[in-house]
C-alpha cells in the first residue's frame, strides 16, 4: 500500500515521462517532502528549451512559486489579477495595489506588509527575481518592526512554563519490527521555535507522538515538565469529528475564552475572521466546510485551548497564501513553545528559529536550515550511489561490535550537537541584551558564538565520517 506521498511521486512520473509543450499541474507539492519539492522544482526549471514550453501551476508553496514562476495570477472576487514574476514580486505590487485601496483593504494591507518586510530581511536570492524593485519594497516596509522579539517571548515562555518542558531521553522507536526512531535525545526547552523536516515516512508524526505522548518508546524516557499544557494541529482533523453536525455559529456560540493577538483581546469570531473566514460561512455546518475552511476552524479551536506547547504537524495542508501569512502573523506573537512539522521552507523559516531533519532514525540538528537538510540527503545519496553493490556483497561488513560502537558515538555526538544548539541560542540572547557600547565585550561574544558554531561544524563532520560505516 502506498502513502500519499508515494502515490503523488508516481503519478507525477508518469505525467512527466510524455514529452508535453505544456504541462499542468494542481498543488503539485501536496504530500512531497522537501527532496521531492526540490527536485520537481528543478526539472520544470530545466525541463524545456528557452522560450518554449508552457507550465501552469496551481500552488501554495511560496518557495516552489518563487523557483519556477515567471508570471503570477491572483485569483480573488471572481476576477483573475495578473503580477509579474513569482511569489516576492507578487507580494509587493500586491501591497502597492491594497495600498491605493487602504480603506477597503487595510487588514490584508497590513498582513502582505508584513509578509514583505520578512521577505525582504531574508536571504538575498529570495527577492532578487527580475524588476522586483528594491528601493520601492524598502519604503514599504520602513516603519514595519521586527516580525519577533525574540527575547521578550523566551521570557513569556520561561514565566509560563518554567525551565522543564519535554525531554526525549535515549528514545526509541520500532513498530512491527522495523525501527522507526533510534536513540533520540533532545531536551526541548521553554520558547523554543523548531521545524522538523524529513522524508516522507520518516517518522516525524512518530517524534510528535512521543512529545504529546500518544506514542510510547521501546527504550529510552519521556519527562514532560509539569506545566505543561499541549496541543496539536494534526493533518487529520480529527478533534473536528464530534462537531460535524454543528453550525459554525454554534460552535463559536459555546466558546467562552478569547485570545490576545499583540495585547489586544479577541473574541473566537474575531479570531476566525482574522484567518479569513468570512460571516456569510458561520451558517454552515462543519461537515459542510471545504479543506481550507475546517482548517481554519481547527487551529482557531486549537489556539483557544490555551497551550503553552503547540505541535503543528503540515499546518499548510489545505489553506491558501492569505490564510498562511495570517497563521505566521499569529504565530510571531505565540509566547510558548513551537514544534513544527512542514515541508513548507518558506513557513519554516518563518515561524522557527532553528531546525531538524530525520535521517535515518535519528534527530540531527541543522545549523544550516533545509539546505543544509539537501545537502546531506545528497551526499547520502551519493555514497550510496559509489558503492551500487555494497548492500548485497558486503564483503567488507563491519563487526557487531564496531556498529555498536558507531552507532554510540552517533548518539553522543546528537547529544553534544543539541548542548551545541542551547549553548549558541544562549549566546544570541546574550549578545541582544548586552551593552552594544561596550565594543570589547561585543567583540569577546561573538569571538565565543564563533567557537561554538566551529565546534558544530567539526561534529557534523564527524557524525557523516562515522555514518559512512553504518550504511
Amino acid at each position: 500500500t502506498l502513502s500519499g506521498g508515494q502515490r503523488r511521486r508516481v503519478q507525477l512520473a508518469a505525467l512527466l515521462a510524455d514529452d508535453w509543450d505544456v504541462i499542468a499541474l494542481d498543488e503539485p507539492t501536496n504530500h512531497l517532502d522537501i527532496e521531492g519539492i526540490t527536485w520537481l522544482a528543478a526539472h520544470l526549471r530545466q525541463r524545456w528549451a528557452r522560450n518554449t514550453g508552457g507550465l501552469l501551476l496551481v500552488t501554495h508553496d511560496r518557495w516552489f512559486l518563487d523557483e519556477v514562476a515567471t508570471a503570477t495570477w491572483e485569483v480573488h472576487d471572481g476576477i483573475v489579477e495578473p503580477f509579474e514574476g513569482g511569489y516576492a514580486a507578487y507580494v509587493l505590487q500586491r501591497v502597492e495595489r491594497d495600498r491605493r485601496a487602504a480603506a477597503t483593504e487595510a487588514k490584508r494591507q497590513n498582513l502582505m506588509r508584513k509578509e514583505l518586510a520578512w521577505l525582504r530581511r531574508g536571504p538575498p536570492a529570495r527577492t532578487s527575481k527580475p524588476k522586483f524593485r528594491i528601493d520601492a519594497a524598502n519604503q514599504l516596509i520602513a516603519d514595519v518592526p521586527p516580525l519577533r522579539n525574540t527575547v521578550e517571548l523566551a521570557k513569556l515562555a520561561t514565566a509560563r512554563l518554567g525551565k522543564d518542558v519535554v525531554d526525549l531521553l535515549d528514545v526509541s522507536v520500532s513498530f512491527g519490527g522495523r525501527p522507526i526512531l533510534r536513540d533520540v535525545e533532545w531536551r526541548i526547552g521553554p520558547g523554543e521555535r523548531s521545524g522538523i523536516v524529513g522524508a516522507n515516512g520518516s517518522g516525524k508524526s512518530t517524534l510528535l507522538g512521543l512529545i504529546t505522548g500518544a506514542v510510547q518508546p521501546d527504550s529510552g524516557k519521556v519527562k514532560r515538565g509539569k506545566t505543561v499544557r499541549l496541543a496539536i494541529l494534526d493533518q487529520r482533523g480529527d478533534d473536528l469529528a464530534s462537531l460535524e453536525g454543528d453550525r459554525v455559529a454554534d460552535v463559536l456560540g459555546r466558546l467562552r475564552s478569547g485570545y490576545q493577538v499583540d495585547g489586544r483581546d479577541m473574541s473566537p469570531a474575531q479570531l476566525l475572521e482574522r484567518l479569513g473566514f468570512l460571516d456569510g460561512q458561520l451558517s454552515a455546518r462543519v461537515e459542510e466546510l471545504s479543506g481550507g475552511q475546517r482548517r481554519r476552524l481547527q487551529l482557531m479551536l486549537t489556539l483557544l485551548a490555551e497551550p503553552n506547547v503547540l505541535l503543528l504537524d503540515e499546518p499548510t495542508n489545505d489553506v491558501d497564501t492569505d490564510m498562511l501569512a495570517a497563521t505566521e502573523d499569529l504565530l510571531d506573537s505565540w509566547p510558548g513553545t513551537l514544534i513544527v512539522v512542514s515541508h513548507d521552507r518558506y513557513l519554516l523559516e518563518r515561524v522557527t528559529d532553528q531546525q531538524y531533519a530525520i535521517l535515518d532514525g535519528r534527530l540531527r540538528h541543522l545549523p544550516g536550515g533545509a539546505d543544509e537538510y539537501l545537502r546531506l540527503t545528497a551526499a547520502a545519496a551519493d555514497l550510496r550511489a559509489a558503492a551500487p553493490g555494497a548492500s548485497i556483497a558486503a564483503p567488507q561488513a563491519i563487526s557487531g561490535a564496531q556498529l555498536r560502537a558507531a552507532e554510540k558515538e552517533i548518539a553522543a555526538i546528537d547529544r553534544r550537537l543539541a548542548r551545541l544548539a542551547e549553548q549558541i541560542a544562549a549566546k544570541h540572547q546574550q549578545l541582544a541584551e548586552y551593552d552594544q557600547s561596550d565594543h570589547v565585550g561585543i567583540t569577546r561574544l561573538t569571538q565565543e558564538l564563533r567557537d561554538l558554531q566551529d565546534d558544530v561544524a567539526g561534529l557534523e563532520n564527524r557524525w557523516l565520517e562515522v555514518s559512512e560505516t553504518l550504511e
